[in-house]
């Protein structure tokens, strides 16, 4: 009846949106189910109370708000398509087109269960909260957070409406009290006392919204609205398990940290809220369930009485068949079959009445058979078509977002459908964790079909790439991990092991955990640095290596040469040469001396001395007296002690002499010296008054450092 004298019902708003039904009231607006004639589409059309219509102030808050919830693209806020203001008839009317989401309201879920099981009290908030997280990220503040703008479509979709219509009705110039006092069990302290709200006015209401989820009932209730006020205002809200003990404690604090009168003290926004209630799922291990629609919304389609069936032409029953004999045979039909089965006119004879009533019997089963054959048939393909063509072959996409997959999974397989999992980055949403699907919840699919999971893998983080990586790897490999690669000249750095134009590294360093799409820098190699060649002539070949080293050279090999002033062993230069400028990693050949240093042996032993030639590469001469004598001593050497020689020329002359040189005995006694002078090839002649062996020598002849003869007697003279 309502809908008889509603004049909107039936009227085209703009000249392109046709009003079809009421589908709900309210003291600001009336909702209509309709159409957009011009993209043939259902749309919900929310037509404001015409006292805002010639409200200036209105006008221009309510197309802003429009605007800026228009801009807001999440699957949990219901889509605003058009707004507008309709003056082609004898009222203006103020009009706002959104999305239609067929299903009922969070109040009406309330109603039928009363309060929810945790799992589904946090299963409607989760997407709350990220429909009110994106609103907010965009400035955004609802005002107007409560279950009647909680909205729950088929396949369990929940999604937040009215964005922004109660800061446009509050800034009209027509509008009193009554307006934010209807909802004022939901209100802020701060919207009480001030009028004021930001986003964590936002937390408070959806605070409040959780509590009744888990309650059934708000926590402030009396008989004036100004009695609720004043509780928001002095009052703290009480915990939620003092009406449904067996609460746990973490869904205690999560509701008195939303609700805490002081705004400093509540979650910044409703991404903060969202994090705490994740953190709070994941410690108490609850998923996320499916959401059921309500029923009583679902059977208040507008338009139709619940249990009705609408018939169609006269005559005929709800599928349109003709009307069926008492025997299931058309009625229609049943003449033409009799008439077409008479006996002919003609026959000779007739049967008795018996085998005529027998055969007429017979004819009319064939027929009822026959008859009952084609129905079926046409019916089961009728109603194959209507499966395949209709609801039948189509099922919903559930919810799954904040499932673990293994609930997702059992959820698709409940609706008929399989589970292909995807995984994907995400910055809010734990590892392990459902994100979306695709079709989205809510949606269609083909009963059978699959439908992609998308699974959390958590915040990305920084790969660890192998050095050396070509860049085109290095950006394929950041971009999977939900990163975005930057190339930054001034981030190129030289490398001794990495080529030119390979990645070396990133910033930040691999590990670093970012948020997705955030930046990382690829630290592309500059090649090798430049580097001087060291002189290293003189230096040992370890030394001089280890100087070739520091430079970034590397020795490949090392030579020997002849040279005149470099002893053996000595660095003599480099190839490349010393000074010359190239580049670190490069390869250096090092060139050693290999002069043979003579040695000082004159005044040994001969037997000492050419061995000790020969050891340092010499291939010794004896020349001279004594040479080939036992005994005899090195008397000089040619070249002299101290000069380099080619080992390819390496002869050397030695002059043997039978000659020893005298040792210096003086001060030793007696005893001693005569062993000396033995060992030295000498004799002792000894001249002595009265002493004895231990005396002490004051005197010799020859002297210390004279030749004498091998075998030759030394005088020497002792008291």
């Amino acid at each position: 009846m309502a809908e008889r004298n509603d004049r909107l019902v039936g009227a085209r708003l703009d000249g392109r949106y046709q009003v079809d039904a009421v589908l709900a009231r309210g003291g600001m607006s009336t909702v209509y189910r309709g159409t957009d004639t011009r993209l043939d589409r259902q749309v919900a059309i929310k037509v404001m109370d015409r006292r805002f219509t010639g409200d200036p102030v209105f006008l221009e808050r309510f197309e802003r708000e429009a605007r800026a919830a228009a801009r807001l693209h999440h699957p949990g806020v219901v889509g605003v398509f058009d707004q507008g203001v309709d003056r082609s008839g004898e009222d203006d009317y103020v009009f706002l087109v959104m999305e239609l989401v067929e299903g009922g309201t969070l109040r009406d879920l309330l109603r039928e269960r009363g309060p929810l099981a945790v799992p589904l009290a946090l299963s409607v908030a989760d997407p709350v909260l990220s429909a009110l997280a994106a609103a907010h990220r965009e400035g955004l503040v609802h005002r107007d957070v409560k279950p009647e703008n909680v909205l729950i479509g088929h396949g369990g979709v929940v999604k937040v409406a009215d964005f922004g219509l109660v800061r446009a009705a509050a800034e009209a110039g027509t509008t009193t009290g009554n307006v934010i006092l209807g909802t004022v069990a939901y209100l802020s302290p701060e919207q009480v006392s001030t009028g004021a709200a930001d986003a964590r006015s936002d937390v408070y209401s959806a605070g409040i919204l959780l509590f009744e989820l888990l309650t059934s009932h708000p926590p402030y209730t009396a008989e004036t609205a100004l009695s609720v006020a004043y509780h928001h205002v002095n009052d703290d809200v009480p915990a939620p398990s003092e009406i449904v003990p067996s609460l746990p404690v973490q869904l205690d604090e999560l509701v008195i940290s939303a609700t805490r009168r002081d705004p400093a003290q509540r979650p910044s926004d409703a991404s903060a809220f969202l994090l705490a209630l994740q953190r709070v799922r994941g410690e108490l291990g609850i998923w996320r369930v499916p959401v059921p629609v309500p029923a009583h919304g679902t059977d208040r389609t507008p338009g139709t009485e619940r249990g009705g069936v609408e018939t169609g032409a006269a005559g005929q029953g709800p599928s349109g068949t003709r009307a069926m004999t008492r025997t299931g045979i058309p009625a229609d039909v049943t003449a033409d079959v009799t008439d077409e089965r008479a006996p002919p006119t003609t026959a000779p004879s007739r049967p008795t009445g018996h085998e005529s009533y027998q055969q007429q019997r017979r004819r009319s089963r064939r027929a009822f058979v026959a008859w009952l054959l084609v129905i079926l048939l046409l019916a089961a393909a009728v109603g194959t078509a209507a499966w395949w063509l209709g609801a039948g072959r189509w099922t919903s996409v559930p919810q799954l977002a904040g499932m673990d997959p293994a609930a997702a999974e059992a959820a698709l397989a409940e609706a008929d459908l399989a589970a292909q999992p995807v995984d994907d980055h995400h910055d809010t949403v734990p590892r392990g964790i459902v994100i979306g699907s695709d079709p989205e919840g809510g949606g269609r699919a083909v009963r059978g079909s699959n439908v992609e999971v998308v699974v959390s893998l958590g915040r990305p983080v920084v790969p660890d790439l192998p050095s050396g990586t070509a860049p085109e790897e290095a950006t394929r490999i950041i971009t999977d991990t939900d990163l975005r690669p930057v190339r930054d000249p001034g981030a190129a750095e030289y490398s001794d092991t990495v080529a030119e134009g390979d990645v070396m590294g990133l910033r930040p360093a691999a590990g670093t955990i970012l948020t997705v799409g955030a930046p990382v820098t690829l630290v592309v190699s500059k090649g090798a640095a430049p580097t001087t060649v060291p002189d290293v002539r003189g230096e040992s070949e370890a030394d001089a290596t280890d100087l070739l080293a520091e430079a970034g050279l590397t020795v490949t090999d090392v030579e020997h040469r002849f040279d005149p002033d470099v002893p053996g062993g000595q660095a003599i230069g480099t190839e490349p040469d010393a000074g010359e400028e190239t580049v670190r990693g490069t390869e250096a050949t090092l060139v050693i001396s290999n002069a043979l240093v003579v040695p000082d042996v004159a005044g040994q032993p001969r037997e000492e001395a050419l061995a000790a030639l020969r050891e340092e590469g010499f291939d010794p001469e004896e020349r001279g007296a004594g040479a080939g004598q036992p005994g005899a001593v090195v008397a000089a050497l040619d070249p002299r002690p101290g000069n380099l020689v080619d080992p390819a020329s390496n002869r050397i002359v030695v002059e043997m002499s039978t000659e020893v040189t005298v040792p210096d005995i003086v001060g030793r006694t007696v005893a001693q010296a005569r062993q000396i002078l033995a060992d030295a090839g000498l004799q002792a002649d000894v001249q002595q008054f009265f002493g004895d062996e231990s005396s002490r020598v004051f005197a010799q002849v020859p002297g210390a450092g004279n030749r004498a003869e091998s075998g030759s007697s030394v005088r020497i003279f002792a008291p």
